[in-house]
């Protein structure tokens, strides 16, 4: 053997041995480096278990022992708790390998073979990976649709698609007052919209007039009948379909027929279903939508970041962005409202986890997961009904359900109700099960202490669980709310 510099500067040793070997010292620290080659060549005899609890040790101990000791009592946390929040998954350590990569050192403004930046032949492959990934996870032609994954999540994802396509609030020169800002029709957040459709205390409700809709009374589903009067009489600008806190399967055709009879453009927000609708176990908004935006840490299983696909050949009908009937690239003002218009530099170690991901869903053992998601969460609905709770607009089609644990404050003849969601909250989390309180359509008590909780599946799919799985913490659930309410708890 021989000692030699690297090029990275750290000094390793040739030796006669496996080859892989050789290759360790590009991916370990130096100071495990050794232990490895002990390993392989068998040049030293020791445990195999005290061997890989060194190895473990050595690359999981941070210098910084203060934030150590927060991330090992938040990962003992996850571990032992069962979480029902429909908006978290785990990610896969691929996943977590690229995000803490030596993309996060790179600075990239700018885009693909277009940065402002030099040093960004990888930035370059990884980003163009990620779009070429995310354009054939849902079936879509480069021809017909791009797909911008800089967004650093869904938030400034909308934001940005809001900035690039309909008219905003802005000083005009010379003058002292603001031209009218543009309509975004979006769900009520107590229905189970987002604060980033146009909600008043949302920036979204803030630059843009906000018109919110709702659903049925009765059915607590979309009416589409009212939808499509409301929207006539509004004449939004642009109609967001997505929603947060909504069971049920959307009828994106219908929102198509509704924009196109009011001249709006059709945004679908599917941030909660992407993983559904990649795991075909949901229908997919492309055929109808001008824009899909989506997050990709919920249902979809990736680290935390944001997908915005346009359409490259838009029929501009009304010439809003010109001329009358010019095919326009919607794509392209989208990129301009990310960067440089809303934000600077990407995350490209996060877009590198993001193209993980979708590696990840693409494979088949993905779609079994998206259906199960939805098994689970059906059976875990069912099993709540039979408790006696009541279950919004009566179950659920995807990934979610919402449970009225108030009931109008009245306790039913099966012993259920007059829990509000906050004591409901607070009480399952001290038992290890995690939810949020949520507002029910129709809410009546404050969104700090609303009516009822939003569970959902994702997240323990991801660990195994299966339909008889959730019908025990469905029981698990029921137990606790009850010995809840008869604390007096609830108010």
């Amino acid at each position: 053997m021989h000692e030699r510099m690297s090029y990275t500067g750290i000094r390793t040793k040739e030796f006669e041995g496996p080859r892989m070997a050789r290759a360790f010292s590009l991916y370990f620290p130096s100071s495990i480096y050794w232990d490895i080659i002990d390993l392989l060549t068998g040049l030293r005899r020791r445990g195999r278990d005290s061997f890989i609890k060194k190895i473990l040790r050595k690359t999981t101990t941070m210098k910084d022992t203060e934030v150590q000791k927060i991330i090992s009592s938040e990962t003992a946390r996850q571990k032992k708790v069962i979480n029902l929040i429909p908006s978290e998954n785990y990610v896969s350590d691929d996943v977590r390998k690229a995000v803490g990569s030596v993309f996060d050192n790179k600075y990239a403004e700018g885009y693909p073979f277009a940065r402002y930046y030099g040093g960004n032949q990888q930035t370059d492959i990884i980003e163009s990976l990620c779009q070429k990934r995310a354009l054939k996870l849902f079936g879509l032609k480069d021809s017909e649709w791009h797909v911008n994954c800089q967004a650093h999540s869904g938030s400034p994802a909308n934001l940005s698609v809001y900035l690039a396509l309909v008219p905003h609030a802005k000083s005009e020169a010379n003058l002292d007052h603001f031209s009218s800002p543009g309509k975004l029709m979006g769900m009520l957040l107590s229905a189970g919209g987002h604060l980033t459709h146009g909600q008043k205390v949302s920036a979204t409700g803030k630059f843009w007039q906000p018109v919110n809709f709702g659903v049925d009374v009765n059915t607590e589903v979309i009416d589409y009948i009212a939808l499509r009067k409301q929207a006539m009489k509004e004449k939004p600008d642009l109609i967001i379909a997505g929603f947060t806190a909504y069971p049920r399967i959307v009828d994106w055709a219908e929102f198509r027929k509704i924009a196109d009879a009011c001249g709006a453009l059709l945004m679908v927000d599917m941030s909660h279903i992407a993983g559904l609708v990649a795991g075909r176990a949901y229908p997919s908004p492309f055929p109808y939508a001008d824009v899909v935006t989506t997050t990709t840490h919920k249902t979809l299983r990736g680290p935390r970041g944001a997908l915005i696909f346009a359409k490259k050949n838009f029929l501009d009908k009304k010439g809003r962005f010109g001329e009358k009937n010019a095919v326009v690239d919607l794509g392209k003002k989208i990129d301009k409202a990310v960067f440089p218009g809303l934000q600077g530099g990407p995350h490209m170690s996060h877009i590198a986890g993001i193209a993980v991901t979708l590696g990840e869903a693409a494979r088949p053992e993905f779609k079994t997961y998206a259906k199960q998601v939805i098994r689970n969460a059906q059976a875990f609905g069912k099993e709540f009904q039979k408790l006696g709770w009541r279950v919004i607009s009566g179950g659920t089609d995807s990934h979610l359900l919402l449970i009225d644990t108030w009931m109008n404050g009245q306790v039913t003849p099966k012993g259920t109700g007059a829990v509000p969601g906050k004591v409901a909250e607070a009480a399952l989390e001290a038992a290890g099960i995690i939810c949020n309180k949520n507002t029910i359509p129709g809410e009546g008590r404050s969104p700090f202490d609303p009516s009822g909780i939003r569970v959902g599946s994702p997240a323990e799919t991801t660990r195994g669980k299966k339909e008889e799985d959730f019908r025990k913490i469905a029981r698990k659930i029921d137990e606790i709310l009850r010995k809840a309410r008869q604390a007096g708890l609830g108010k």
